[in-house]
């Protein structure tokens, strides 16, 4: 009788590292501090659901420039 190989890998599995010269960048941060400001600002003002759309368009704006200029 042989014997099963195992079907494991002998190393885990790790995620590759980023090289030094990576451009990326995360605007999705951008995004959320848009709604966050914005309920505030909404909530200052009475008009909670604008001050949301608004924020979120601008955060959203910022994370689309913010992407084209790292293109």
């Amino acid at each position: 009788m042989t014997p099963v190989p195992d079907p494991r890998p002998s190393q885990p599995h790790s995620p590759q590292p980023q090289s030094q010269g990576s451009t990326a960048h995360a605007g999705g941060i951008f995004i959320a501090l848009g709604v966050v400001v914005g309920i505030v600002a909404g909530l200052a003002t009475g008009q909670v659901t604008m001050g949301v759309l608004i924020g979120l368009a601008i955060g959203i704006v910022v994370a689309l420039l913010l992407w084209w200029r790292g293109r």
